[in-house]
């Protein structure tokens, strides 16, 4: 029997990018869903733009799987992200990420053991790194950006904020005992990092999700190489 392969997810599994000239985000034509399908793997996309683990589990709740399924969770983006209007206007107070990190773990390992209990196989990803200068000059647009760097102390305390929850992502794999595709790895191993990546630091660009496609094709057994 066929397995398919149901992708939760975010903007970053959906095959978002910025579009500089058009100065709005879109799919990615060659998106790295697309071309791990046109590989030949069977793949129902629920990921979407902005969802936290929480938003995909309940999500996963309500769609319809088959036993043999595989189940992979990519989170980590949105449930890291701040409250940025709140920061820029009380540094002085902690700020927590979208999703709390024991949240996070929390919510994945019960993700893990409902898509087991329907005898689906669950697997993790890891959420790629970010360009700290980039996501910081983005999400000061409009707002006090010397207020958000007091808070931060430093604009690399972004990278290492989200660094935590990559590093969660890992950890429940391990716990839980499931496969994990650390696509973080992929990307830091890259010398041109920056370059594939879009204006706001945060999504990758079309390279980058080329080069996600053949970090999946080369991982997942069967897949048929395409050239990208």
């Amino acid at each position: 029997m066929e397995r398919n392969v149901h992708l939760w997810g975010d903007s970053i599994g959906k095959g978002v990018i910025y579009d500089e000239n058009r100065r709005r985000y879109c799919l990615a034509k060659d998106r790295c869903s697309a071309l791990i399908t046109a590989a030949g793997i069977k793949l129902e996309n629920h990921a979407r733009m902005g969802a936290t683990v929480a938003d995909g589990y309940a999500d996963f709740c309500e769609t319809e799987t088959t036993p043999g399924d595989v189940a992979a969770i990519e989170f980590g983006g949105n449930d890291c992200d701040l409250d940025w209007n709140a920061v820029a206007e009380h540094p002085e107070v902690f700020h927590d990420g979208k999703t709390p990190l024991a949240d996070f773990r929390a919510l994945l390992s019960m993700f893990i053991r409902q898509a087991e209990q329907r005898h689906m196989s669950p697997m993790l990803v890891t959420p790629p790194p970010l360009i700290s200068s980039r996501y910081y000059d983005w999400v000061c647009k409009g707002r006090d950006g010397e207020k958000i760097l007091d808070y931060l102390g430093d604009v690399e305390h972004i990278y290492r904020w989200q660094e935590r929850y990559a590093q969660a992502v890992r950890e429940v794999a391990w716990k839980e005992n499931v496969p994990l595709l650390d696509l973080r790895a992929v990307f830091l191993d890259q010398p041109n990092l920056t370059q594939l990546y879009c204006l706001d630091g945060i999504h990758p660009n079309a390279q980058g999700q080329e080069l996600m496609a053949k970090a999946v094709l080369s991982w997942a057994p069967g897949a048929v190489p395409v050239a990208v």
